[in-house]
């Protein structure tokens, strides 16, 4: 080897080792940096964390235990109440219409009867109005057809149920 190859393999050498210290100390700066940084903490990862390390029940004691009790079955009932369809309205014809029941009396699909004097007119003719509630809240298997209970949706109150029922038979007498 000659004298300026030496020269030059030194002098990158050195251009090299400087290279790779600056490298080192810019890791070590941000790594710094990095710890000075505070990082606002994610709510949905808090969230999810309360959610899964919540309790699964509670014990209730005392008066404090029955306070809590009665806060919670009032809760339930308010959360049961905001879950009724029509906002609890008992307005038959804006259940039939707007409800499960149109789609199948409308057309009499699945032997369900129609709106007219001989589908359900001669339906109340023979059992009765009240026969004719109980089964729209209870379901029916009939020889024809099914009738779910409360039409195929369990969320229709009973006062529903039988106010869609009672604006049918008033529309198959016109």
């Amino acid at each position: 080897m000659r004298a300026y190859d030496l020269a030059f393999l030194k002098r990158f050498s050195m251009v090299i080792a400087f290279l790779f210290l600056v490298m080192v100390g810019l890791i070590l700066f941000a790594h710094y940096l990095n710890g000075k940084v505070a990082y606002p903490p994610d709510p949905v990862a808090e969230q999810k964390t309360l959610e899964r390390i919540a309790p699964v029940g509670a014990v209730y004691a005392g008066a404090t235990g029955a306070a809590a009790q009665a806060a919670a079955a009032a809760a339930q009932a308010a959360a049961a109440v905001a879950n009724v369809p029509f906002g609890g309205r008992t307005d038959g014809a804006e259940i039939f219409n707007n409800g499960p029941c149109t789609g199948c009396h409308t057309a009499g699909v699945g032997g369900a009867p129609k709106l007219d004097a001989a589908g359900i007119g001669a339906r109340v003719a023979q059992q009765g109005i009240d026969e004719l509630v109980k089964k729209a809240i209870s379901g029916f298997q009939g020889a024809v057809g099914v009738m779910p209970a409360k039409g195929g949706n369990p969320a229709l109150t009973d006062e529903q149920v039988k106010a869609a029922v009672e604006y049918m038979v008033a529309q198959s007498k016109k």
